[in-house]
């Protein structure tokens, strides 16, 4: 059965002082460590596109967890914010870039903050479909390509970074069917419009406050687990205050909610597999759950398992 063998992750050098630029706009250190989350904004490069981010996640993989490039047959990324126009795909260009083999099946998934948990099943069903071996799922989406410098509501969330997660049959968690759900009538709420970002930050807040609780509750149930079940609740890291909001519905386990953005900022489909990736190897954790939202407006959510 397929399933998460390891993940990688690349955060570029670049940064921005989240707690210098909150000054400009006129906030408090206080709001941008507690509500924001992040003293820190990690940046891409001027020279690096979104396939550089891709491929660097993809050689630190392959480097780190011994998989070798030439035994990769799959390579999803998750992005919306592709290279150039985005034709060709930015998996293709990755894919000349990482020197894979021509027996590959590569392409773009266009999702944004729940787009982990549903590249998770995608990348899976493709791979129980065709019987490929090594499927890699990328995640890289850098809104530093369309933030306004100088919009407030956006420019004190969003960092740079990209993942790379291995799926194999020779694998140590289990991937649980998601729940997966869309309101299209809440898209303009976080859009790009002229080459720019426009969020409507209320309304985002308001939509994963609401929308999110009921739909990890209904994951759980359809599990037949008890919150206390899950070890682990690893969830998008929109803000300090989205994730408290979040878990603040679940008060029994609450501290099991990880708030960890305070290097990267809000790194869009990549927050999820950043808090997994040092947290998979930790043998106390047993069972996860994971949940992303935002950008369609969309969420997903699903719970992986270790093999025993």
């Amino acid at each position: 059965m397929i399933g998460i063998k390891s993940i990688a992750t690349f955060v570029p050098d670049g940064a921005i002082d989240n707690i210098a630029q909150g000054e400009r706009f006129g906030e408090s250190a206080d709001f941008i460590r507690n509500k924001i989350g992040a003293r820190r904004l990690a940046r891409k490069g001027d020279d690096q596109d979104t396939s550089d981010l891709v491929r660097a996640a993809v050689v630190r993989l392959t480097e780190q967890e011994g998989l070798a490039a030439e035994d990769i047959d799959a390579l999803i990324v998750v992005t919306q914010n592709p290279d150039e126009s985005g034709l060709p795909h930015t998996a293709a260009v990755a894919h000349a870039k990482l020197g894979l083999g021509q027996d590959v099946a590569a392409f773009d998934v266009s999702l944004g903050c729940s787009g982990y948990v549903y590249g998770l099943s995608i990348l899976k069903g493709l791979m129980d479909e065709t019987g490929l071996r090594n499927g890699v799922l990328v995640t890289a989406d850098p809104y530093s390509k369309v933030i306004d410098p100088g919009d407030r509501v956006t420019s004190l969330l969003f960092g740079d970074a990209a993942s790379a997660t291995w799926l194999c049959e020779d694998a140590v968690w289990d991937i649980g069917k998601p729940l997966l759900a869309t309101d299209g009538t809440g898209g303009d709420h976080l859009m790009v419009a002229n080459g720019l970002l426009k969020m409507n930050g209320r309304q985002v807040f308001n939509f994963a406050a609401l929308r999110v609780p009921p739909q990890i509750q209904a994951a759980l149930e359809r599990e037949g687990l008890e919150p206390t079940d899950v070890d682990l609740y690893c969830i998008h890291q929109g803000s300090a205050a989205i994730v408290d909001a979040i878990a603040r519905r679940f008060p029994v386990v609450k501290d099991r909610f990880v708030l960890d953005m305070d290097g990267t900022g809000n790194t869009v489909s990549s927050t999820v597999p950043l808090l997994l990736a040092s947290r998979l190897n930790d043998p106390g954790l047993q069972r996860i759950l994971i949940s992303g939202f935002g950008v369609g407006l969309s969420w997903a959510t699903s719970i992986i398992s270790k093999r025993t």
